[in-house]
Order: C-alpha cells, then structure tokens, then sequence
C-alpha cells in the first residue's frame, strides 16, 4: 500500500510545527509521506521580528534550519516557491530556485499529493501607497528585519563619523502602523538604540538626536486589542518620548520622509511599513479556490477549502470561520498553532477513512511586549475566571513562554530547555545590542 502524500506550504510557525509533528507521529511509521515545502532555508518566529530588526537578538542563534529539522523529525523539506497548483491532477508547481548570483540550485518542479495544507502566512497589505516599496521597509521575513538593523547601525555609524550637525532626517524613525509589530518595534528600538549609542558614540545625544514615530490612522494605537491595551501602552510609549501620532492618514513615503494627509512631512531616515496584512497574492483564484478580498483561502470548519476537500490551509493564509462568534478567525499566531495541533489527530483520521472534527478557535488573550520596560496584555478562558488583565513581570513571563511553546513544539522540552540555559550562560559575553 502507498503511503498518504501529504504536502504543506509554507514553513512558517503553522506550517513547520504541522510538518515535525506528522513527521513524527506518521512519517516515521511509514503511515504518510510529508514534504514541506519551503523558499527560505531557515525559520525563525515571526513575532520577534521586531527583535532581530532592532539588534536584540541574534537571528543565526534563534533560526532553525529546515534540512536539519526535516532530518531529525521524518520529513522531508523541498526548497522552493510555489507558483500554481492543477488539482485535477493533484500537483503542486514549484518555481526554479535560483541563488543571489543567478545560479540555478533547482529547476522548477511539480510535487504531487494526496492531501495538500497550505500555510504560507501573510504579507504586509501597502495598499497602493506611493513609494513604499522604494522608500519603507516591511518586516515580513528575518532578512528585511537584518537588512533593517543593518541600516539602523550605519545611521548611527554616519552620524558619529561625521563633522557637520545632523541633518533633519538623520536618526528619525517612522514606524507606519500601530498594530503590534509597530508597537512592539518602537519601544525595542528605544532601548537597542541608546544602548547602541553607550558604545563609545559619545557624538550622538540619544535623547536630544534619536526621534522614534509612530504612525497610526486609526484613533488609537494596537486597534485589535482591549482599549484599556492600548491605553496603557499610549501612556508607557509617550513617557519613553516616542511620538505617538493616531488619526494620522499616510499618503506616501519619499527619500525624505513620510506624507500625511494633512500636508504634514515627517523626515524619517528610516521608515518601517507596518499597517495592513494580506495572505500572499498569488493565492487570489488559485485553481479556481474561494478567496476574500485579501487573498486568504476561504475553508470550512474543518480547515479544507469551500471547493476541494484534498486542499486545507491554516494560519494568516486562511479565513477560518470563528465558531460561535461573527467573522473569521483573526491572524494570531496562536490560531495557527491551534490549527497545527488540530490537523495532526485530524491527517490521521483522514488517512484511516474517518470523518474529520471541525476545528474550534480558543481565544487566549493578547500580549504585547514593550521591550525590558513592561509587557501588558489580557488572558482569557476558564482557569483565569474569563478575562484577566495582566501586566509587569507575569505578563512578560507569558509572552516570552509564548516562544518557548513554539520552541519545544519544534524540539521537545529537552533541547528547548538546554538551548535556553546556553544562550542564558554566554550571554554575559556577548554585547546587549548586535553592533553589526
């Protein structure tokens, strides 16, 4: 008997904890056959993105490399960007993958299956907004987050080296979009820059030189989350001196700035895209699949798609509908590893002819970290009493368990804990703020 081909998408949190865990429960046996399938080579967890982007972590010691992984768990990973899907024939299409000096690594390639999961994530949503390609940078991968950093430190390289006064642009930020990526971004980049300053750039007055802006057109900042979030996390930036701008429309980003609506030009060095997410636009009518009007596969409770029980998808790439509730299923990462969770039991009662359970949303709350300063958020369901403020220290206990999660849902409780006690040891010896 041949194995079940079950092919995933998309390596992101969804994605890779769904390809180890069937790889391990199914892969092993012999039960399934399971490829990922990837364009990048390593994974990191997209919400410390903002960490990597203003130097507080290190992406090569935190990524995790899909070849290893897929090795280690029983699996197997094809690098590789799908472009197209034939479901008649039940084949995924595969661009050529080429390196960044035009070399071909691997020609382009169909890769069929019995069972097809898509979990591509998403991307950040312009909107059309005029030179935002040219002039922002959105952080939606590990390497625009280091390219990012990269330019952060040359700012402030360039604006120590140099014999004149700053000009009115030079080591301004323009963070676009107060949702938590933005939030979060603005209060890491207050602490790693002034702890980049405190590396003998005594030229540059952290506190009079380093302009941080935070951009929201909504009337108030993290919209998706409690007002009492929001408000809470409003008063903590403005007493750190961010600028905290709300009801402020963008109409386009140029060499030197930010335009709003108003008339207003903000001067910006650097300028992060952060307002809007939409799943991956190649998603919009693939092989004739339901999609909304920001790409997102349309699936039942089940998590397979309106028109085609072979083809699932979870994560920010899927519109999920939130059972009991009005709407879909809002693009967190603890849906998609609820949904991951959820797809490992039901692959193997797919596999077995049994009927497949409908997927249910568990809503656990929210946390946004502000940095070493505070971390507040709400927790949520039966063991909290329904909903719980939570701020300080427990609160950052609990988000920073949040990776820990994803970690040993990755590499078990044994390397997750010993990866945690080495990187605690050496970081004594290491600087506070990667300066490269």
């Amino acid at each position: 008997m041949t194995a079940h081909r079950i092919v995933i998408v998309g390596g992101g949190a969804g994605g890779l904890e769904l390809a180890t865990r069937l790889g391990d429960t199914l892969g092993r046996r012999g039960l399934a056959h399971v490829t990922l399938i990837e364009k990048a080579r390593t994974h990191f967890w997209k919400p410390h993105l903002h960490e990597i982007a203003a130097g507080s972590m290190d992406l090569h010691v935190h990524a995790t490399d899909y070849l290893a992984q897929a090795h280690w768990h029983g699996f197997r990973y094809r690098v590789g960007e799908m472009v197209g899907l034939d479901r008649e024939r039940r084949e995924v299409q595969v661009a050529p993958v080429v390196d960044e000096d035009g070399l071909t690594v691997a020609e382009g390639y169909t890769r069929g299956y019995d069972t097809l999961v898509m979990a591509v994530g998403s991307q950040t949503n312009d909107f059309g907004t005029p030179g935002v390609a040219e002039h922002a940078i959105a952080l939606e991968t590990p390497a625009e987050a280091e390219r990012f950093h990269r330019r952060l430190v040359n700012a402030c390289l360039r604006a120590h080296m140099q014999d004149g006064p700053l000009g009115p642009r030079q080591l301004q930020v323009a963070i676009i979009g107060a949702g938590a990526t933005g939030v979060e971004l603005a209060a890491e980049l207050h602490k790693s820059t002034r702890t980049l300053v405190s590396y003998n750039l005594e030229r540059i007055d952290a506190e009079r030189d380093i302009r941080i802006h935070l951009i929201e057109a909504g009337p108030r900042i993290l919209p998706a989350l409690p007002e009492r979030i929001a408000g809470a996390a409003t008063a903590l930036l403005r007493g750190l001196g961010v600028q905290v701008r709300t009801g402020a429309r963008v109409t386009a980003v140029n060499a030197e700035g930010v335009q709003l609506t108003d008339g207003t030009l903000l001067p910006a060095e650097l300028v992060v895209w952060a307002a809007g997410v939409k799943a991956p636009d190649f998603l919009s009518g693939l092989a004739g699949l339901e999609s909304n009007r920001i790409h997102q596969l349309l699936v039942r409770p089940t998590l397979q798609s309106t028109l085609d029980d072979n083809v699932f998808a979870i994560g920010d790439c899927a519109a999920a509908p939130w059972l009991g509730h009005s709407g879909t299923v809002p693009p967190r990462a603890q849906a998609a590893h609820q949904q991951a969770s959820h797809l490992v039991k039901q692959l193997r009662r797919r596999i077995q002819g049994q009927p497949l359970q409908p997927w249910r949303y568990r809503d656990f709350g929210s946390l946004v970290s502000l940095g070493e300063y505070s971390t507040v958020g709400n927790l949520m369901g039966a063991l909290v009493g329904g909903n719980l403020w939570v701020e300080g220290l427990f609160a950052r206990t609990m988000y920073l368990s949040l990776y820990k999660m994803h970690q040993v849902a990755l590499h078990g409780w044994w390397k997750t804990a010993l990866g945690s006690a080495s990187r605690w040891l050496t970081r004594s010896t290491e600087p506070r703020v990667k300066l490269h």
